[in-house]
């Protein structure tokens, strides 16, 4: 399949799956916990499985990895990779910042990635060289050069994980000119789209990164890890625009990695 069909094929099985978790979204839904202590719904669950039936039907001989259900056919060429519902605990709080994530993988590169957000009607889709796509329309972070006049995003700003990357947070909140958390995928989407500058995460799965540093990176940002390299596993991620790319990652203290 060429770029253009994989991109169609990761937004309709990220709508569908996105609009299954809608139907269950502020519908007191009974909360479970995970064996890593995160909660989980049968919200996730059936929405990972749609996504699931989706992929089989159509190609069944792609690997799928997801965060409910684990990994299908693992040794295979292609891979998807499936976060029905990114942001969990904002969804089971009836918060709409959350979103659905599809990544298409082969090897080590990701060729496209789509991140729903159901709540608000928002879809991303991208592919490299292919553009970031935002409900249709071609999207472009911002120009923003000043990080006086930025706006900043976190998902968690205690970094209980990493307490010393906090440090560096409060210095980048410190000189932005507005500081924000509800982060999860909804923060990259405002950087996507240019409404924000710098959206950070002190810790990321696969299925939660997968689909968004395409989505960044062709929408002219830049996509790292915290050690500043350029990859969606290495199990954290800074989204910024290309402007403050290099000071933000300084002021994080975010180092050039190999």
């Amino acid at each position: 399949m060429d770029a253009r069909s994989l991109m169609q094929a990761a937004e309709e099985v990220a709508r569908k799956s996105g609009d299954v978790a809608l139907g269950f979204f502020r519908q007191g839904v009974q909360v479970h916990t995970k064996g890593d202590g995160s909660p989980v719904t049968v919200a996730d669950q059936t929405a990972e499985r749609t996504a699931r039936e989706w992929i089989e039907s159509r190609f069944p001989e792609d690997g799928i990895l997801g965060e409910e259900f684990g990994e299908t056919r693992p040794g295979a060429r292609r891979r998807w990779i499936l976060d029905p519902i990114d942001g969990t605990k904002t969804f089971i709080r009836g918060v709409p910042l959350w979103g659905t994530l599809v990544a298409v993988m082969e090897g080590d590169t990701i060729l496209a990635g789509a991140a729903y957000f159901p709540p608000v009607g928002d879809m991303l889709v991208a592919a490299p060289g292919q553009g970031c796509w935002w409900n249709g329309k071609r999207t472009w972070v911002s120009a923003e050069a000043e990080l006086s006049r930025s706006l900043v995003l976190v998902t968690d700003e205690r970094f209980q994980t990493h307490p010393e990357r906090g440090t560096g947070w409060r210095a980048l909140s410190a000189k932005s000119s507005v500081a924000r958390t509800w982060g999860d995928c909804y923060g990259y989407l405002l950087v996507a789209t240019g409404r924000a500058e710098v959206m950070a995460d002190e810790l990321m799965s696969p299925w939660d990164a997968a689909a968004l540093l395409p989505i960044i990176e062709e929408a002219g940002g830049v996509f790292t890890d915290w050690s500043g390299k350029r990859t969606a596993f290495g199990g954290s991620a800074i989204a910024t625009n290309a402007v403050l790319a290099e000071s933000v990652r300084q002021v994080l203290g975010a180092t050039k990695g190999p």
